[in-house]
């Protein structure tokens, strides 16, 4: 392709996503999409503020736009906040789901949620503000802006800067993505954090419904108001967030049907599902021997992921205890203190090369805590999992590959080494788990393209067209009560009430007219 895309991937915080997220944290997958495209031969620009964690300000891959703004959450400060919803999600893992239980999670994940979004409304309001940066962003021209909208700064920019918009989504400002872009009937849909499946009883769809109006209540009324009031300010008085997030052209959706449950879609949805995944590097030195050492039992491989550094002592002395007792060699991230009771047969390290170790044939199982990366890593490599969920859509993560036969789940608030021993022992050994997940992984290899040619090639799509409106339903202009035909139906039943209240008077005036003559002649 000789023209060349100019494009910003604006997104300097990635929050709801919540698999190693959170503000100045910048998933290592999402850069993907980038590199692909710079070996395309497009050119890159990238806006992030001076605080960012993990931003390079100078790269081979993209030009940098710097933004200078105090660090609004420090990184211990974003930590405490992701360990304080950590201690309450095991107690209540502990002590049983109550009501109360229920109600103090939900308000510490929303109060957790809110700073993050007012952390991002003061990155908006330095960017709009800097008006040597806007001017730069408007004289640059460019082609589209590809964003996660997880925060909604980078479509507002693309509303402000009238150009075609792409996201490369799972979530948005306060939910999963597909609750805001397509139909979703909560008969079949399950919300996420419910835990159910796309078959539910009676009583789990009465709670289905309950927690999406509790989602959308603090949707309308804690966090579209802090986006409403930058709208207003920058891009018009009659402009509201959710206007802005769904007049997107082309959403990249990271899912894959043959991880989710099937539901309704658009057609600017396109799925992406383990665009990340590649095939496995040759190990290094270290690492290769470690595995050779493990003989015909061979590894297995555990990481907990980046979002917590650490799980509390005592667990992670349960954990310990039980790998200690395999007979596979173990590796293990770990970026915590060391547990006294680590076994011989267990290598600690701050960062592994994770896709590579799960594409290595030595490798038996995968325990994880359930984020997107490492669930599409495991499935596209076809590695069972022992799964420890933590927090937000790690559990449902972790459901559904347990529904599909591919996965142990383990609790980890009431977890005893023997537990994980037995779950390991029953991955590892049961034949049908690596059996089911390599079946997904040849549903997932078998596609006409892999997700990332797919994703480059709808990015590529909305550039030369300009971007894509004959895809992008028109239904974010409709009213509520027109989207969901409310006038229409008053209507109907005025008028049936009208018919037939007419018809009762008529029937009445006849009866009497008939009663009348019947008087009349006798």
């Amino acid at each position: 392709m000789e023209e060349y895309i100019k494009h910003i991937a604006c997104k300097p915080e990635e929050l709801t996503r919540l698999q190693g997220s959170g503000p100045g944290y910048q998933s290592f997958s999402i850069w993907s999409v980038p590199e692909e495209l710079k070996l395309h031969g497009h050119n890159i620009t990238v806006l992030h503020y001076s605080t960012a964690w993990y931003i390079k300000e100078m790269s081979d891959v993209y030009q940098s736009v710097m933004i200078q703004l105090r660090e609004c959450l420090s990184q211990k400060e974003m930590e405490s906040l992701v360990q304080t919803y950590l201690q309450k999600t095991l107690n209540v893992l502990k002590n049983g789901w109550t009501p109360w239980a229920f109600v103090q999670l939900r308000y510490q994940l929303w109060c957790t949620l809110y700073s993050y979004h007012r952390c991002a409304t003061e990155l908006a309001t330095a960017i709009f503000n800097n008006e040597a940066v806007m001017r730069q962003l408007e004289d640059a021209k460019f082609d589209l802006l590809l964003t996660d909208p997880a925060f909604g700064i980078g479509p507002m920019l693309a509303y402000y800067l009238k150009i075609p918009l792409v996201y490369n989504v799972r979530w948005f400002t306060s939910g999963e993505a597909h609750f805001l872009s397509a139909p979703s009937p909560l008969s079949y849909i399950p919300v996420p954090g419910s835990q159910y499946t796309s078959k539910m009883s009676f009583l789990q769809r009465m709670q289905n419904v309950f927690q999406n109006l509790l989602q959308l209540a603090a949707s309308i009324f804690v966090i579209q108001p802090i986006y409403n009031e930058l709208c207003h300010r920058y891009l018009g008085p009659d402009t509201d967030i959710e206007t802005v997030l769904l007049r997107a052209d082309v959403w990249l959706m990271r899912v894959d049907f043959i991880f989710e449950f099937p539901r309704p879609t658009m057609p600017n949805i396109v799925y992406v599902g383990g665009f990340q995944c590649k095939p496995s590097k040759p190990l290094e030195a270290e690492y290769e021997e470690f595995v050779q050492s493990s003989g015909e039992y061979g590894i297995i491989v555990m990481s907990m992921g980046t979002i917590v550094s650490s799980l509390p002592m005592h667990v992670t002395m349960q954990i310990a205890e039980a790998l200690a007792q395999v007979p596979q060699k173990v590796i293990w991230r770990h970026d915590g203190k060391i547990p006294p009771n680590i076994g011989n047969n267990t290598l600690l390290a701050k960062w592994i090369p994770q896709n590579d170790l799960l594409g290595h044939p030595k490798t038996r199982a995968f325990i994880c805590h359930g984020g997107t990366n490492g669930v599409y890593e495991a499935i596209y490599h076809g590695v069972p999992v022992v799964g420890i969920p933590l927090l937000f859509d790690q559990f449902d993560n972790l459901l559904r590959l347990e529904t599909r036969g591919a996965a142990k789940v383990i609790n980890v608030a009431n977890m005893q080494s023997t537990q994980l021993l037995q779950a390991l022992n029953e991955v590892v050994y049961n034949i049908s788990y690596r059996e089911n997940m390599q079946k997904l992984s040849a549903l997932h290899r078998d596609q006409p393209e892999s997700p990332m040619d797919r994703a480059i090639f709808w990015i590529e799509y909305v550039a030369r067209h300009k971007g894509a409106p004959h895809l992008r339903s028109e239904s974010y202009r409709l009213p509520w009560y027109v989207y969901y035909c409310v006038d229409v139906m008053i209507f109907l039943v005025s008028l049936f009430l009208m018919v037939t209240g007419l018809t009762v008077v008529l029937l009445k005036k006849l009866c009497s007219i008939v009663w009348k003559s019947k008087l009349k002649i006798q």
